[in-house]
């Protein structure tokens, strides 16, 4: 199998969902001729044409109506937007039409659609390049929110999304953009929405994450093993729906969970990974739950943003001091 980078796994599966459905057409700005800011859709212009492969103003609004309209018409968009920062531009159309038509046509309509969009820092980006507002997504009911961490995920995760009948938000970490290669199948697959992955076997704590601090994770891991520590780690892949069951059964047999994430600490994913496991899984923790997190401030602009989000120091201090207890 060829090895891949996750910007060319995502073109392969975006190219390979397009041959399997002419239903399938992208759009976004400058997705066409120039391939898109980060290249990931490099190519597919000149193989599907102008009918498929859709340019389009500036304006993310408009990007997202416009697919919502195409999805209820019948056809699957695929829509990007250009960075994580401009999507609160677009929360009308989510929280008030993404989220709600299976409700409000009784399930005789849904909105079989995957919004695309760059996820976190450390790029040395400007301001409104570096957010992780997954959290914002995972409140609004009737959307999916998925976030690879590997190119062979990536792949698979994003036919999987086009194929969905319901919206997806499809992050996609930037920084491991093509930092990261790994065999990936040349025919297409798919990859479960809602389904984690145990990328790490341990026995002695439970590490969670999604996205390019599974990367971080695995690293804090290998440190921790050096000293005796065996950390299980547990790539969410799909963070709504969640894969509690997975993560139940990993935090049963280690007795302790760190979960590590970029964005702001208050009222986040690790907020509510944390309550679900006090409630669910009280009697078998050892220690209270830790999260390691970005700040809650904004994320700051490159010369501090190493500085805000969690690198290895922090998850495997984070263990530590979770270990004591």
């Amino acid at each position: 199998m060829p090895e891949l980078n996750l910007v060319q796994a995502i073109n392969q599966g975006l190219s390979q969902a397009m041959e399997a459905d002419d239903r399938v057409v992208l759009l976004g700005e400058d997705v066409g001729a120039n391939g898109g800011v980060f290249r990931v859709t490099d190519g597919l212009y000149k193989k599907f044409g102008p009918d498929r492969v859709l340019d389009t103003p500036l304006a993310e609004l408009a990007i997202v109506g416009a697919s919502v309209g195409m999805a209820i018409y019948g056809l699957r968009p695929v829509c990007e937007i250009q960075f994580e920062g401009f999507l609160p531009a677009v929360m009308d159309q989510v929280i008030c039409h993404l989220g709600r038509m299976r409700n409000r046509t009784h399930g005789r309509h849904t909105i079989p659609m995957v919004i695309r969009s760059p996820h976190g820092g450390l790029v040395h980006a400007p301001e409104h390049h570096s957010d992780s507002p997954e959290a914002y997504f995972v409140h609004t009911p009737g959307i999916k929110v998925v976030v690879p961490a590997t190119p062979r995920d990536a792949k698979g995760l994003m036919i999987a999304a086009i194929k969905d009948p319901d919206p997806v938000i499809f992050f996609e970490p930037k920084r491991i953009y093509r930092s990261i290669k790994e065999e990936v199948a040349q025919e297409p697959y798919e990859i479960a929405i809602g389904k984690a992955r145990i990328a790490r076997e341990g026995q002695h704590i439970t590490l969670i994450a999604w996205g390019a601090m599974v990367h971080t994770c695995l690293d804090a891991a290998k440190r921790l093993a050096e000293e005796g520590v065996q950390a299980e780690v547990i790539d969410l892949r799909t963070i709504a729906p969640l894969d509690i069951e997975t993560i139940l059964a990993s935090v049963a047999k280690t007795g302790r969970a760190v979960i590590a994430q970029e964005s702001p600490k208050n009222c986040s994913v690790a907020s509510e990974i944390s309550a679900l496991i006090h409630e669910r899984a009280l009697l078998k923790l050892q220690a209270p739950v830790k999260r390691v997190s970005g700040y809650d401030a904004r994320m700051p602009l490159f010369r501090l943003e190493k500085y805000y989000v969690p690198d290895t120091d922090r998850v495997v201090r984070g263990a530590k001091e979770t270990l004591q207890f």
